[in-house]
């Protein structure tokens, strides 16, 4: 096995950077972190996070150890030679650390933060001792500190005082709902967390003026002798009037074409349902714009309310800026309810939009060439929120390879119409109340492709489309379409094509089922969305059900198959669902993981899912040491060129997991490694893929699937800037199911698979 020279370089500069002794200097100790111990005469409820949070205060932070070596604190002694050289500084810039010393730490602060910490979470008159640990042998030191921790003090009682002001009254509708516990230990952090459920629930309650900062607790300890205590809350004295009397929306003004750069205020306006609507001209029809508004003339400020109603009108789609303002009306001093005027300010987007793409595209059966994309929108197109996006797209391919695949070419053309209708079309009126969130999209999507692939066949499809789509919540999304209809038509094709089919039943009939009716429906649940949670999930689920309605209004045809129209349509169902969990390690380090598991069943008028709904292993996306579609099905090895056998490794049941490791470089620059395994299957025998003499069950799903995954390992490189991810992937196969059995576990490094995609791949 040959090494590469450049693994032994790394390999010896670590090794140097195990051990940084000689650059410390010689009246200095290296620190290398504190220690906490607790002992106490009771027992402690949640001692590990109490520990935890003491251990948070040491500081300084040591210098950063990576499998017992510290390279970053050798980078930086070597860049501080006199003569460092460019790759010293390049290596100290990205990676180098400052040197923490024992001489940097001031112990009696940290004891001073110490007992503070203690007395907030009620350990009073606790005490604390400290020694230091020196290793002469390596030049290091730590710091101990020892914690004597009495029993703390409990709270026996809760108690709002009484007061003739009605925000003590507000108060006392929620107190039941208090996070403070009989039995209790004082805790600061509860009591500050308790002052800020109180302020939420009374903004609700439209005080707008008040803040948590307005109440005060106090603990009286004078009727136990236990270190037990009454705890009382009331407001401080001398609280602005204004603050504790609740604020009503006298009036909403909206302004549906406010131009932040100038002044747009107008005078005309129309009034509907309690709002007043301002417009020179009219831009978006206040009878569409008003359900996304839940500011209500007549209600008491909410700032919930406030953030849904802002929230609401960015999904439109139509506006880039959505500015909400509350002005105070003059009351008298004495009232007990204020006023506020609500103007909500709407910066539309530009009307008509053209974007335009060209990509570079190759692909695994030795296709190459470019595709033109142009894209015009055309936004508020009925005054109502209405989004017109005209797809156009036209790529040119050739086949590069031998001399009997050289000359091949394909030319693709398709055109694709999105109407994006911004409230849900729907013959029987739904409660506006009932998607609370978010109010459902209804899209109506009407496209064409033509495919002409020389020498061998082409290949027209029209697609119509009628769904819904919505949030239900920050994590939650839905996609519906009750109407999903493809039409595929096959022409024009040469007799080497027709004998491929002739040669593969299934592949043929496949390529029959012209014609695809049914319903779709897709779940989301994102959690990545929390940038700062350790553990976050994704899942997303798609159900794909065809055929069944256009049962009931079929007829028998000639084949023996039901038709509508005079054209064979497909029956199935197909779900399938991708599962994924980040671990986040910090300092942008994750680890990624990915389930994937789809099964789709043709049943009465289908004896095969139609190929547009089959599923394919391998590629950017997949399994990255296996090309696309050249993986399975199953221990199914294909024969001739790529350009033929590619067709047969499909499969009605696809199984995949991968893991990745994610960790920076330097700016804009990650790197990964990552393993994947997986495979597509056949839930019955395909016939057309069965050898004589071998066992007649290739391709087929059993027990032995787990020996019949392609499995990979490699590397990546990820070039993102503002979450645009540019992603380079190299793998080698380790498990290849294609292989004979006992020749499947190889690492063919010398046979790698580059991948070029968009985006991360989960």
């Amino acid at each position: 096995m040959r090494i590469n020279p450049a693994i032994i370089v790394v390999f010896v500069v670590l090794i140097q950077a195990c051990s940084v002794k000689k650059f410390i200097p010689e009246d200095e100790f290296l620190y290398t972190g504190g220690s906490i111990k607790i002992e106490s005469d009771t027992t402690i409820r949640n001692k590990p996070e109490l520990k935890t949070e003491l251990e948070s205060v040491l500081r300084p932070e040591p210098n950063n150890k990576i499998l017992g070596m510290r390279p970053g604190l050798y980078f930086h002694y070597k860049a501080q030679k006199e003569k460092p050289g460019f790759i010293n500084k390049f290596l100290n810039k990205k990676l180098g650390e400052e040197p923490v010393y024992l001489s940097d730490v001031n112990i009696n602060n940290t004891e001073d933060l110490l007992l503070n910490r203690l007395e907030n979470r009620g350990f009073f008159y606790s005490r604390v001792s400290s020694g230091i640990e020196k290793d002469t042998a390596s030049k290091t030191a730590s710091i101990y500190y020892d914690l004597e921790v009495p029993e703390p003090y409990t709270m026996q009682t809760y108690q709002l005082d009484s007061d003739s002001l009605i925000v003590y009254r507000n108060i006392q509708e929620n107190f039941d709902k208090t996070i403070l516990e009989q039995g209790m230990r004082f805790d600061l952090p509860e009591l500050k967390a308790e002052r800020e459920r109180i302020d939420l629930h009374l903004k609700k309650d439209g005080y707008y003026n008040f803040n948590p900062g307005f109440l005060i607790f106090e603990a009286d300890t004078n009727q136990y002798d236990n270190k037990r205590f009454d705890l009382y809350l009331r407001l401080k004295k001398d609280v602005p009037p204004k603050s504790v009397i609740p604020y009503q929306i006298s009036n909403v003004n909206v302004y549906a074409n406010y131009n932040v750069d100038e002044d747009s205020i107008t005078k005309n306006y129309k009034r509907y349902e309690d709002k007043n609507y301002f417009q020179e001209e009219l831009i978006f029809k206040p009878k569409h714009l008003d359900p996304y508004i839940l500011i209500q003339t007549g209600d008491y400020y909410d700032p919930e309310k406030s953030r849904n109603t802002s929230r609401r009108l960015g999904s439109i789609g139509a506006y880039k800026f959505v500015n909400i303002q509350y002005q105070e009306i003059d009351t008298l001093a004495t009232d007990s309810l204020g006023l506020l005027e609500a103007n909500i300010y709407l910066s539309p987007l530009k009307k008509r939009a053209i974007r335009a793409e060209l990509q570079a595209v190759t692909k695994s059966n030795n296709f190459a060439g470019p595709h033109l994309g142009l894209t015009f929108s055309n936004r508020n197109l009925f005054k109502g929120g209405e989004s017109l996006h005209i797809s156009g797209n036209l790529g040119y391919e050739f086949q590069a390879g031998s001399a009997g695949e050289a000359g091949r070419n394909s030319i693709q053309l398709g055109l694709t119409n999105d109407l994006i209708i911004p409230r849900m079309i729907f013959p029987i009126e739904i409660d506006e109340n009932f998607f609370k969130y978010s109010i459902p999209k209804t899209k109506i999507s009407l496209g064409g492709d033509y495919l002409k692939r020389s020498q061998l066949f082409s290949l027209t499809s029209l697609s119509v489309k009628f769904g819904y789509y919505w949030n239900a919540n920050r994590y939650v999304s839905h996609e519906l379409n009750p109407i999903n209809l493809n039409y595929v038509k096959l022409g024009n094709t040469t007799e080497e094509f027709r004998e491929v089919l002739r040669d593969n039943p299934f592949l043929q009939s496949s390529f029959d089922q012209e014609f695809i009716g049914g319903l779709t429906y897709s779940f989301i649940y994102n959690g990545l969305v929390d940038l700062n949670k350790q553990h976050v999930f994704y899942l997303n689920t798609n159900l794909d059900i065809a055929g069944n309605a256009l049962g009931l209004v079929a007829k028998q045809g000639d084949s023996g198959k039901k038709e509508i129209l005079g054209l064979e349509y497909a029956q199935y169902t197909k779900l399938d669902a991708d599962f994924r969990y980040h671990f986040r390690l910090g300092n942008s380090q994750v680890i990624a993981t990915r389930l994937f598991a789809g099964y789709g069943i043709p049943f009465g008028n289908s004896d095969v899912m139609p190929f547009s709904k089959q599923y394919f292993s391998g590629g950017p996306y997949s399994v990255r040491a296996f090309r696309t579609r050249s993986l399975g099905p199953g221990d199914y090895t294909p024969e001739g060129d790529g350009d033929v056998g590619y067709r047969d490794q499909y499969g009605n049941i696809r199984l995949e997991a991968n893991a990745e490791y994610r960790f920076p470089i330097i700016t804009y620059l990650n790197g990964a490694f990552f393993v994947d395994a997986g495979n597509v299957w056949t839930s019955k025998v395909n016939p057309d893929l069965q050898t004589p003499g071998e066992p007649q069950n290739v391709g087929k799903f059993s027990g032995n699937f787990i020996n019949e995954l392609g499995i990979g390992t490699g590397v990546g490189l990820r070039i993102d800037i503002q979450n645009f991810v540019i992603r380079f992937d190299l793998a080698a196969p380790l498990h290849d199911p294609s292989l004979p059995a006992g020749q499947r576990w190889d690492f063919d490094i010398t046979n790698p698979v580059f991948n070029f995609a968009i985006g991360y791949p989960f």
